[in-house]
């Protein structure tokens, strides 16, 4: 039976934990999009110096766990301290906060420049040709037609990717990162009712992901109301 008080008494706790792990999600989504898009965007052409080092890092990213990814980034890295200081990046590697922010970032970036390269990719060629007849650039063909109605497509997909993002969050508890996992494997530790901590740890995290599906359908219904009126 699970301990109601306790679970109370505890919650507030793993709360304080919820600040860190939006802004890990938060951060790590934003610039992986912004990266992802980039990555997308390059691999619509025939270039393969540019097309294969895309795919290569997409496949390494994809095809290995986050967390050794994480611990890579973390551990791997910090041996080469003497080299990471002369290129005056340390101050990064030697923060657990901006490991796991790069971390989160590269593979969500990863996994999404893929949701995005087919968004791409599917929208009618015909529509590009139809803007090239009109005299627009590949550019502007590119922000004002095939883009906008490629992010629309790729909602549901992206939306999948958010939140895988905001639970891989729980990984940065491995390297000493206190956002609600790491809350919660402290209180585990100084109670031993795993149970309790970790249904109020798996509730909360229900909760955050709950609110973003709602956010994205509601965004996905007013981009599909948008087009039928247009």
């Amino acid at each position: 039976m699970i301990d109601i008080n306790f679970f109370l008494e505890i919650f507030p706790k793993l709360l304080s934990g919820v600040p860190l792990t939006l802004q890990l999600a938060g951060t790590s989504i934003l610039l992986g999009f912004v990266l992802a898009l980039t990555l997308a965007l390059m691999q619509q052409g025939e270039h393969r110096l540019i097309v294969w080092p895309i795919r290569t890092f997409v496949a390494a990213f994809r095809g290995t766990p986050l967390l050794v990814q994480i611990f890579l980034i973390y551990y791997g890295l910090g041996q080469f301290r003497p080299s990471l200081q002369m290129m005056g990046l340390w101050w990064l590697f030697r923060e657990p906060y901006w490991c796991a922010i790069l971390a989160l970032t590269l593979n969500t970036a990863a996994y999404g420049s893929e949701i995005l390269r087919g968004a791409i990719r599917n929208v009618p060629r015909g529509l590009g040709e139809a803007a090239a007849a009109l005299g627009m650039s590949r550019v502007l063909s590119l922000r004002f037609v095939i883009l906008p109605i490629a992010l629309r497509q790729a909602i549901p997909a992206y939306g999948n990717e958010i939140i895988l993002m905001v639970k891989g969050t729980s990984l940065a508890s491995i390297i000493t990162l206190m956002e609600v996992t790491g809350i919660a494997q402290g209180l585990i530790s100084q109670s031993y009712r795993a149970i309790e901590v970790f249904v109020a740890a798996g509730t909360i995290y229900l909760v955050i992901n709950f609110i973003i599906v709602r956010a994205l359908s509601a965004l996905e219904a007013r981009l599909t109301l948008d087009r039928t009126r247009a």
